[in-house]
């Protein structure tokens, strides 16, 4: 009897001595009698290579460009800084006030805890008026003084904003008894360093399934990855945060509610140092230019407002003594801000008559990326900060604009070293000691690849370091700041 129903009597395959498509000779997965629905009828074409649409995700470089990394020891870092060696009190901060008790008594107010002396000669002024003095009395918050050129001070008025220094002393001659003595003067700061952990992990079955990718790294290198290629991603973005922790790091105040094992300190780093201790300009706008000037227009002149902002900051440096050589890391508008204000300066814009640190060479100075420039007594060296323009970290905000790093050191006594040694004005310190090095640390756990330290089917890559950021004279730093992002 014949067979009924069977796989017999089903359509056949007739295999062809060529690779060459035939009616006969292919298997379709999307037939509804062959059971399945496979939407592909052919093996699809694989890119083995990853498409790199993000180009070098990686934001981290600037300290390892500013700074240095050392080790300590302790739970906390301390340094002092060195105060100034003129005597000076500026009527601004309501806290030192400086008024004028009485303008025909000749009696001043200052700060408790003056530092003014008898016979020290000092001048008080405010706005476009000013005289000098000798102190002929001193209390604990009041000095009296006696004009040199006038009667009294009935110049002055307790409501001005009367500002006060110290320029010498006189005494009478043949006379005895010098007043008192000033220490120097210093302060003192801290941070602390904050252990950041991470991991990787993967089970055990993922691990014995290879797919392999074809990968260019992020430090440059390049070849082929397969589930480590998660890993390597993971190392990276630790790395990354690493850093960001140290310039974004905020100390914890008296209101952080966090307990148990949320009972940290914080730390302080580089943006809270600069709010904190630094100079801080608000909304720089350095291509900005004001009106045309001028009767006629050939000797009509442009205003270079921007130009006049950027040297509203070094009046401010030069007010802290700041150091002559500095670096900038902007954000991608404020590198080009800046590129317009000196692009400006050509003989295009208003009669500008040089192009300054190009040697006058025109077919440099038509370059419009500046990456140095001098201005005053101050040399500057910008670059783009990718930190500030990825829209993963601070260029989703906006709110800051750029960092001016002074380039130089500090002379500070190493305790660990037993000597004097000079550091950056900004350092990385990473917890070390004999038994244990937490710059970067990475182990693995798991029962996978021979790593046999528990039961559990899997493989866990673990990260950890403990570190801080310390930012010394951050007087000389400057944050540019965004308040309308």
């Amino acid at each position: 009897m014949p067979f009924n129903s069977s796989g017999a009597a089903l359509a056949h395959l007739t295999p062809r001595p060529t690779q060459t498509l035939w009616g006969d000779n292919y298997l379709s997965f999307d037939s509804a009698s062959g059971g399945g629905t496979f939407a592909q009828q052919f093996l699809p074409e694989i890119y083995e290579k990853e498409v790199e649409r993000y180009g070098n995700r990686t934001v981290s470089g600037f300290l390892k460009m500013v700074g240095a990394e050392m080790p300590l020891q302790s739970d906390q870092v301390i340094w002092s800084e060195q105060g100034r060696i003129h005597v000076a009190y500026d009527g601004i901060a309501t806290a030192n006030q400086v008024e004028i008790l009485s303008n025909t008594g000749n009696t001043i107010t200052v700060p408790t805890g003056h530092l003014v002396q008898l016979h020290d000669t000092i001048i008080i002024a405010k706005a476009a008026v000013s005289a000098k003095c000798l102190v002929v009395g001193v209390a604990a918050n009041v000095i009296t003084v006696a004009p040199y050129a006038t009667a009294d001070l009935s110049a002055f008025t307790n409501s001005d904003n009367i500002k006060l220094f110290v320029y010498g002393t006189e005494y009478k001659k043949g006379s005895s008894g010098v007043a008192g003595s000033i220490d120097a003067s210093f302060t003192q700061f801290s941070n602390r360093p904050i252990i950041m952990r991470d991991r990787y992990q993967v089970n055990g079955s993922d691990t014995a399934q290879i797919g392999w990718v074809e990968v260019t790294s992020e430090n440059g290198a390049g070849g082929f990855l397969w589930y480590l290629k998660s890993e390597h991603e993971a190392r990276l973005r630790f790395e990354d945060q690493m850093e960001m922790a140290m310039i974004e790091g905020e100390l914890a105040g008296a209101s952080f509610a966090g307990t148990g094992n949320f009972a940290v300190q914080g730390t302080e780093g580089l943006f809270a140092a600069l709010e904190g201790r630094g100079l801080v300009y608000n909304n720089a706008d350095f291509d900005s230019i004001g009106a045309w000037t001028g009767s006629a227009a050939h000797d009509s002149t442009v205003v270079n407002t921007g130009l006049v902002e950027f040297d509203t900051i070094l009046n401010e440096l030069d007010k802290q003594g700041a150091i002559e050589e500095n670096m900038m890391f902007l954000d991608r508008s404020t590198a080009l801000s800046i590129d317009n204000m000196l692009a400006q300066q050509n003989a295009a814009f208003g009669g500008g008559a040089s192009y300054g640190v190009f040697n006058n060479a025109e077919d440099m100075a038509l370059n419009l990326g500046f990456s140095g420039f001098r201005r005053g007594s101050y040399d500057f060296y910008k670059t783009d900060w990718k930190y500030l323009n990825d829209s993963t970290t601070r260029g989703l905000f906006g709110d800051i604009e750029g960092v001016i790093v002074p380039a130089g050191t500090s002379t500070v006594y190493d305790q660990s070293m037993g000597k004097n040694i000079s550091r950056p004005f900004l350092h990385v310190r990473y917890r070390k000691s004999e038994a244990d090095d937490r710059k970067m640390k990475s182990w693995i756990t798991g029962s996978v690849g021979g790593n046999y330290t528990s039961d559990a089917d899997e493989m866990v890559v673990n990260f950890l370091t403990e570190r801080c950021l310390c930012v010394q004279a951050a007087n000389n730093f400057v944050l540019l700041k965004n308040t309308t992002a």
